[in-house]
């Protein structure tokens, strides 16, 4: 219930990002700080359907508000503002579809459609979650594939940086200098999200070790992250491009190649 209470407060302080983008620096801080700042690797956190259908519902309902803003923009300057403010508004409630699925059971064949419903494996709680947040995408054929194509399927390879066999302290420096975002980060045999923010960066993820279950590690706790020999990463809320597909409801279609 709580968890639900602080989903509609960050929902109505949405209203504030998206109604101008000379403020996105407070509120990208803001909501940097909202729900994605419980450390999730806590085990008391529980999965939380109520919250979940809340913020789904903000997601669309904003995604709707400002799809109208994009059609009725009279030229591209005001076009580009209005894709700014999907930005910010995706960075905040990405993290928040995140913190509800705490807790859920890892399973590797899980498919759970909600938060504690059944188990859910690694590539369809990244799925399941963008699904959510109103992305189009088919959640079945995404979940099952490579964790370098499920990254494909948002962000372009140029904007895909790939690490080999680097060593963890080296990989976790880079990823605090990153700016604040939401990054899909494909490692050797599974996928999860990347939140960084201006005083470290979390791993969530539908991890396979344990505790088996949903979890959100701070960068010493990130062991799979850590253990992993292969790294893969790239910005959802960054890219302009993906914020106006999401926008207009575009279909993200997996890569060809």
């Amino acid at each position: 219930m709580k968890r639900a209470f602080r989903i509609l407060s960050i929902a109505l302080l949405a209203g504030a990002a998206l109604a101008g983008w000379r403020f996105r620096g407070e509120i990208s801080a803001l909501f940097g700080r909202g729900l994605a700042a419980i450390e999730i690797g806590n085990r008391r956190n529980r999965p939380d359907p109520r919250a979940n259908e809340i913020a789904k519902a903000e997601a669309e309902r904003w995604r709707k508000d400002l799809a109208k803003r994009y059609r009725a923009a009279g030229d591209e300057a005001s076009r580009r503002e209005v894709v700014k403010e999907a930005s910010v508004f995706l960075d905040s409630i990405l993290p928040d579809l995140m913190t509800c699925w705490l807790g859920t059971p890892w399973d590797f064949n899980g498919t759970a459609e909600g938060p504690g419903e059944a188990p859910i494996a690694c590539g369809y709680f990244v799925a399941t979650v963008l699904r959510d947040a109103g992305f189009q995408v088919d959640r079945y054929q995404l979940a099952r594939q490579p964790s370098q194509s499920i990254l494909r399927t948002f962000v372009r390879r140029p904007a895909m940086t790939l690490r080999v066999g680097m060593k963890y302290e080296d990989f976790a420096k880079e990823i605090r200098s990153l700016p604040a975002g939401v990054w899909i980060v494909g490692l050797d045999t599974h996928v999860g999200f990347l939140v960084t923010r201006p005083d470290g960066f979390h791993f969530v993820h539908s991890s396979g070790s344990e505790p088996w279950c949903v979890v959100d590690e701070t960068e010493t706790r990130a062991n799979v992250l850590r253990k992993s020999n292969y790294r893969v990463y790239g910005c959802l809320t960054s890219d302009p491009e993906v914020a106006r597909r999401w926008i207009v409801g575009e279909k993200f279609d997996l890569p060809r190649s």
